[in-house]
């Protein structure tokens, strides 16, 4: 059952290029979920922002010298677990999402999810273990936070849990940009030796795009991207920002480069808070969407 709860969609990049679904290699996901923010609201407003700030983005990628969204054909789907409208329980987003991408996997299509909180990721997750149950992959994360506590606010599906339910699923897991731990996580990552490139490394270390991809133990990957990663003067509208983050060619050019060494099986974008009267968070996030499916259509040879 694909539980689908909204009934307009806007088109990332506008109806122009808009694919229709057989033809399309790229599925954008909208996930308008939103139930344990602890800071600042409104990530379930965060796909649409993007949806429409994707309008403004120019087709043609000066970097990859191509209109890549005329050329690889990106389909919009209907919202799932939109709690813009109605409550939502963790258990029933779990279950849609994990469903959901499941049969657009299925469907030999490339999967954006965009969130909503960043606890819709372990449905996502879920789906591509369902999708490759012998062939394992490394979930590697962009994020000011470790998400690794067992339980928030007394839910196992806290947004601040999502890398320790990975954990839990026994998915090897590369974070980077990492900046805001608690002593639980940071035991954790000590006790079973995760993988983590601080911020604080990042900024100080020529190097370390390198020797992150070099750290990935697996030829597959999924990409997990919560904005708050990416400095706030670069995108301010998220839920907890958090100083020191990614800057804007940093970012960018380590995806390329995992892109381009590694068999990435999907991604998500999560935890866009818009800000009213400001759209540079929301372009921002469009246009990093847009540079991912390019540099994944460059990979695949779209």
């Amino acid at each position: 059952m694909l539980t689908q709860t909204s009934t307009s969609v806007i088109p990332f990049l506008g109806s122009d290029v808009a694919a229709d679904y057989d033809a399309a290699k790229v599925v954008i996901l909208p996930i308008p979920y939103e139930a344990t923010t602890t800071y600042r609201r409104g990530c379930e407003n965060g796909p649409d922002a993007i949806l429409e700030a994707s309008h403004q983005v120019e087709y043609y990628d000066e970097e990859l010298d191509r209109e890549i969204g005329c050329d690889v054909g990106i389909y919009t789907h209907e919202a799932i677990a939109d709690t813009r409208h109605e409550k939502v329980s963790a258990l029933h987003m779990l279950q849609v999402t994990q469903e959901t991408t499941y049969k657009l996997i299925g469907d030999g299509k490339f999967v954006i999810a965009l969130g909503g909180e960043h606890s819709i990721t372990t449905g996502v997750v879920a789906a591509y273990r369902q999708a490759y149950p012998d062939e394992p992959f490394t979930v590697v994360q962009i994020d000011a936070h470790g998400d690794l506590r067992h339980e928030y606010e007394g839910s196992i599906h806290n947004h601040a849990c999502i890398m320790r339910r990975v954990v839990d699923m026994g998915l090897p897991t590369v974070q980077i940009g990492i900046r805001a731990i608690c002593k639980e996580e940071a035991d954790l990552i000590k006790e079973k030796n995760l993988t983590v490139f601080r911020a604080r490394e990042i900024a100080t270390q020529p190097d370390w795009i390198e020797r992150a991809i070099a750290s990935i133990p697996t030829e597959k990957v999924f990409l997990t991207i919560d904005l708050d990663g990416i400095d706030p003067t670069l995108i301010p509208g998220v839920g907890t920002p958090e100083p020191g983050g990614l800057n804007w060619y940093s970012l960018t050019s380590f995806l390329r480069r995992v892109i381009e060494t590694h068999q990435v099986i999907g991604m998500d974008v999560m935890e866009l808070a818009p800000i009213v009267d400001s759209v540079v968070s929301q372009f921002t996030a469009a246009k990093l969407v847009y540079k991912l499916i390019g540099y994944q259509a460059l990979s695949q040879g779209w």
